[in-house]
């Protein structure tokens, strides 16, 4: 059998960010598969823009998407909503039919600076990929508050039971797709 395909979605552009950080935990945790980190640095959707032409980039994401065996978004959380990006790189998905995303299995998980761990983004982005027919592997929230003091100099995390969670995810992940 062929290694499955992990497309990573981190709704923060930082290099340095926690999202980034906690989606790289869970492929580790995932184990053998063929991992690719989206780009999801897009123009903002703009239906002249669509009319024209889907942009290079958006082009991108959309094979991505279609390619990969399952999807592992990182929802931060800016000032308690989505981010920004997250909701356009959806927004983009979703103007192509057949949608990209349908049935295809995914992971949430939030890493934020405040208490809440990300908790409102990670509902919203929840909401925004049920619309898109979205197989979400469900189970307690991966929600890592004061992200600053969970992540080592290298980007792993040190606190033994959230990594056990983000395993425990990836395990069912993995379980879903073969």
């Amino acid at each position: 059998m062929t290694k499955p395909t992990l497309l990573l979605m981190s709704g923060s552009l930082r290099e340095a960010s926690y999202n980034k950080m906690l989606l790289r935990e869970a492929a580790a945790a995932y184990g053998d598969a063929n991992v690719i980190e989206a780009d999801l640095d897009l123009p903002l959707y703009d239906g002249d823009v669509e009319d024209r032409g889907i942009p290079e980039k958006v082009t991108t994401l959309i094979k991505q998407v279609r390619g990969a065996d399952a999807l592992v978004i990182g929802a931060p959380e800016y000032n308690k909503g989505i981010s920004g990006v997250l909701k356009n790189a959806l927004d983009w998905l979703s103007r192509v039919k057949p949608w990209p995303t349908q049935d295809k299995p995914a992971v949430v998980m939030s890493a934020a600076g405040g208490r809440s761990g990300g908790e409102t983004a990670h509902f919203m982005t929840l909401s925004i990929l049920t619309q898109l027919q979205v197989n979400v592997v469900h189970g307690p929230l991966i929600l890592i508050a004061a992200a600053q003091n969970e992540f080592d100099e290298n980007g792993a995390l040190t606190n033994d039971f959230l990594k056990g969670q983000v395993a425990d995810r990836m395990a069912r992940l993995r379980g879903m797709i073969g």
